[in-house]
């Protein structure tokens, strides 16, 4: 049976101790008193629970997946062998996958992800780890290989998982922001700090473009890849250089617009899922630290529970939306 919530450290230890396959999230006090086992993590203090929006150090959000740990264990993928993440995923199953924010590991998956050998042939999804907003600049996130006890603020951790003839693990995204009518951004190559571009199809400034409209940059921008609308989230405007730095790389080919601004997120999610079913049993969720903050969500009750992390990950890195999988029945 699979569980999704937050619980105690008891009640998460209790399950590793049994051998549950697990990914567990909470801060990182808490994460280093669990017992060794087949469990991969990552700091974050920020939760979704039935209860609503919620801030802990003492719990942790606990995901038992479907596998046996008899024949499942973490791995740990360095900056020069990440790209054989899809590659050495189960012929049949899936692949979870945490990364701490801003190492160079992520950085890399961030733009190199797409080029991957086998990438979007199986599933690929997991979490970015992060810390408490107040700590940001003095602390480091982390991801943990529950396995053999190491910490790690460089890597990634990753959870292969076969799955039976019978279960396929379906993968989706909700996204609460709608894209805006204006005019079409363009940039000369990818990256995470943009200066110049095309705006309109004219030569521009994209600092000096988003004063000028009186742009939130807690409003991403968009772009539409294959009919779904891809967040690019905004870091902060740097005024003495005119760029703009985001949380995800632009890249070059795909034409970007801001997204409308949010009033109520829950309302906007709740929008956003009015027509969107989730197929099978629900295995995971997580939601964007982001939406946590702009949208005042500590109290507050979204539909589907999990950690809020510093970014999501459904085969490609992703800020403010909802990613969510499913376990379904093969027919």
């Amino acid at each position: 049976m699979i569980q999704h919530s937050l619980m105690s450290l008891a009640a998460a230890s209790e399950l590793i101790g049994k051998g549950a396959v697990c990914c567990v999230a909470g801060d990182e006090s808490a994460l280093r008193r669990l017992p060794r086992g087949c469990w991969i993590g990552g700091t974050i203090p920020y939760f979704m629970t039935p209860q609503g929006g919620k801030f802990s150090r003492d719990e942790v959000f606990v995901s038992t997946l479907p596998g046996d740990s008899r024949t499942v264990a973490p791995k740990v993928y360095t900056l020069q062998s990440l790209h054989n993440i899809c590659r050495e995923a189960p012929e049949h199953g899936f692949t979870m996958l945490l990364m701490p924010a801003f190492s160079a590991v992520l950085q890399s998956f961030a733009e190199e992800a797409a080029n991957y050998e086998d990438m979007f042939l199986r599933p690929l999804f997991g979490w970015v780890a992060g810390i408490h907003f107040a700590d940001l600049g003095q602390q480091c996130p982390f991801v943990f290989d529950g396995l053999r006890g190491e910490v790690l603020a460089d890597a990634a951790v990753v959870l292969h998982v076969p799955l039976p003839p019978s279960k396929s693990l379906h993968i989706d995204i909700v996204n609460p922001f709608i894209q805006r009518e204006s005019p079409v951004i363009e940039v000369p190559q990818r990256g995470f700090i943009v200066d110049d571009c095309l705006i309109g199809g004219q030569a521009g400034n994209l600092h000096d473009h988003l004063v000028s409209i009186q742009h939130d940059i807690r409003v991403p921008l968009q772009s539409d890849h294959c009919g779904a609308l891809v967040n690019v989230s905004i870091r902060q405007l740097l005024p003495q250089t005119r760029q703009v730095e985001f949380f995800t790389p632009v890249f070059p080919g795909f034409r970007y617009r801001p997204a409308q601004p949010v009033g109520d997120y829950v309302a906007a999610f709740d929008s956003a899922l009015a027509n969107h079913e989730v197929p099978g049993e629900l295995a995971f969720a997580c939601n964007c630290a982001l939406n946590y903050l702009y949208g005042e969500l500590e109290g507050r009750i979204l539909p589907m529970q999990g950690p809020a992390t510093f970014g999501e990950i459904a085969y490609q890195l992703l800020n403010q939306t909802l990613v969510h999988a499913s376990l379904v029945d093969n027919q």
